[in-house]
């Protein structure tokens, strides 16, 4: 039986050691923190979007983003920094702002997305959905803008048909019927008549919470015959010997298998250096608040994104979710209080009466994004060293699929789908 280290234990990480093990391998996971996901899967938005794909990187998106920058409490931030790999991303990443580049990726991303649904729905038989909270919420997204809700309505329903059309990308909404599907979006257009221009909803979309995801998933792995155990140490680097991957450098020593799946979030990009492989990721900021709803508060029983804030609203169980931001800031999860309160701001405004804002919790993590949108999937030039990196803010929403892929890649079968673009490759 070949024995594997998976490196992280977020989401993909133990997605990962699952897959692998239902595969034939037995498999050892290696993370730095004394708990799983602690990382980006640790308070993240929560909404599984399987069809609401569209990556960042997409056409007129720069000068979206020099419009944020000058907005006060705008999604994005970006700070300059005397790092050659912020600027080789950005460089990248401005390539992939091309419309034709974004409907490819974007089809692989709906691919994938669909994949992982599919996926999910097998894991669980031995995972059942109750143990972290998942609800198929359906998802609203809605517009300030009549300009980009005519764009939207254009592309989920074709150009020609009429903004009440029934597209199978979406149902097309008025202000009063998002209303309707959702009561918690009522106070705020009510004290400001005008402020959406109309909505898209996608009924099979869902939410959960990532974190009791991967606790609960811990748990069956612990379980599993093939599983070796969990060693919490920090890794330093790969060491080499005869063109393969002899081990992984911890600081509690070095430890050896016959393959390496790297699934560690941003942290995979300083390890594959050491292997010599460049990683084009970036750690894109996000932040998120959880406020507890209680008894005769107006939450949101939809998943809501607003689309021009690029704030996302969700229910996990008795909480509130809303998370938001992509600051381009470096490598440092700090929480910055001004983008926190920014934040409270615009969620009183948008659902005044959704939760307990005296109590919210904040926090912030760091997302590894490629330029492209698409994470990186497969073989690496080691034949011993897999990649499991770089899925950006929907780390939930691909886990299971990627880890699908791994399994079959790793074990010589082709591919569920196509794996154009979504390779180091």
């Amino acid at each position: 039986m070949q024995q594997v280290i998976v490196i992280g234990g977020g989401v993909i990480g133990l997605t990962s050691a699952w897959w692998l093990l239902e595969a034939g391998f037995g498999v050892t996971l290696l993370e730095q923190e004394p708990v799983v996901a602690a990382g980006a899967s640790h308070s993240n938005g929560g909404q599984l979007s399987y069809r609401y794909v569209a990556p960042f990187a997409g056409q007129g998106v720069p000068l979206k983003a020099m419009q944020w920058l000058f907005q006060q409490d705008g999604p994005l931030r970006f700070r300059p920094e005397a790092d050659r790999r912020q600027w080789r991303w950005l460089t990248q990443f401005l390539a992939h702002c091309r419309a034709d580049i974004s409907r490819r990726t974007t089809a692989r991303l709906l691919a994938l997305g669909e994949l992982s649904r599919q996926s999910l729905v097998q894991l669980e038989m031995v995972l059942p959905k109750a143990q972290f909270a998942w609800r198929e919420a359906g998802k609203l997204v809605v517009y300030r803008s009549p300009r980009q809700f005519a764009a939207a309505v254009a592309g989920a329903a074709g150009v020609g048909q009429t903004s009440t059309a029934q597209a199978d990308a979406g149902q097309v909404l008025t202000p009063s019927q998002c209303v309707a599907l959702e009561p918690a979006l009522g106070p705020a257009l009510a004290a400001a008549p005008g402020m959406l221009a109309g909505g898209i909803y996608n009924s099979g979309e869902a939410v959960a919470d990532c974190q009791a995801f991967c606790h609960a998933l811990l748990a069956r792995l612990q379980a599993h015959p093939r599983f070796g155990g969990m060693v919490h140490a920090r890794a330093r680097g790969f060491v080499l010997a005869n063109g393969n991957i002899a081990g992984i450098d911890t600081d509690t020593g070095l430890l050896s298998a016959d393959a390496f799946v790297l699934a560690a979030g941003i942290r995979s990009r300083d390890l594959a250096a050491t292997a010599g492989i460049y990683l084009p990721l970036y750690p894109i900021k996000g932040y998120s608040l959880t406020a507890p709803i209680r008894a005769g508060d107006l939450a949101p029983q939809v998943s809501v994104t607003d689309f021009e804030r690029k704030v996302l609203y969700a229910r996990i169980g008795d909480r509130l979710r809303v998370a938001a931001m992509a600051d381009i800031v470096g490598d440092s999860a700090h929480i910055d209080p001004r983008r926190v309160a920014g934040l409270i701001a615009q969620v009183r405004t948008m659902m005044p009466h959704a939760a307990d804002y005296g109590t919210l919790t904040a926090w912030a993590g760091l997302r590894p994004a490629t330029p492209g949108g698409a994470p990186l999937i497969g073989a690496t030039p080691y034949k011993n060293l897999w990649l499991n990196v770089g899925h950006g803010g929907l780390g939930f929403t691909f886990a299971c699929g990627s880890a699908h892929i791994l399994a079959d890649l790793m074990r010589g079968k082709a591919p569920p789908i196509p794996m154009d673009g979504l390779t180091l490759a």
